[in-house]
């Protein structure tokens, strides 16, 4: 019974220096981190996307369409790089008939211009985006066209992607989004600028 007990105890005690289970915790461990986050794993559903870099900490990826999270974010990039411009612009530059409602702070500008001036714009680019997607604006159906590339409209007035190659395509749209990003970053900070000091942003 004494021998019987000692081995209970030795085999139990060596139990402890036994090598963990592996499952979950492996593939965790082997699963592929995000280039962008490191300490945070890649959304496979960006793999291969253009100007993807494994950045999705909120896991967007995972819960919506991704091409509806591809078109957001071209659309907010074009709107940014436009603001950008025309924030610096309107600060001195005016059209003669906006003269007289001038103002340099560019964050006092909606202000100036009046509800119905903003209101133009706000229908304006609901019209559009009415027409450009054939009425399709909600995430269910905006790609009902599984053959449509997001933030594709067919719009190259100066035929910039005529004759070329495929790789040279993905690149000018890779430069595209990156001056996108850049500009929502640039925009966010002008417009905070001039709140936080009161004052124009040159």
């Amino acid at each position: 019974m004494m021998k019987t007990a000692t081995i209970a105890a030795l085999i139990g005690s060596a139990s402890a220096f036994a090598p963990a289970q592996t499952g979950k915790a492996s593939t965790a461990l082997n699963a592929e981190m995000s280039k962008s986050v490191p300490f945070l794993l890649n959304p496979p559903k960006t793999d291969g996307l253009i100007g993807s870099v494994g950045f999705d900490p909120i896991s967007f990826s995972e819960n919506f369409d991704i091409k509806w999270l591809q078109e957001a974010e071209i659309k907010h990039g074009r709107v940014s790089m436009l603001a950008t411009a025309g924030f610096m612009a309107q600060q001195f530059v005016s059209f003669p008939m906006f003269a007289d409602i001038h103002v340099d702070d560019s964050n006092l500008a909606p202000a100036a211009v009046g509800i119905s001036g903003m209101l133009q714009i706000v229908l304006f680019a609901g019209a559009e985006e009415w027409r450009t997607n054939k009425g399709n604006i909600t995430m269910e159906n905006m790609f009902a066209d599984t053959d449509r590339v997001p933030g594709d409209f067919g719009f190259d007035p100066l035929n910039k992607l005529k004759g070329k190659s495929e790789a040279e395509i993905a690149d000018m749209k890779l430069k595209e989004l990156k001056n996108g990003r850049l500009a929502m970053l640039a925009i966010g900070g002008m417009i905070h600028h001039n709140f936080i000091f009161g004052e124009a942003l040159f």
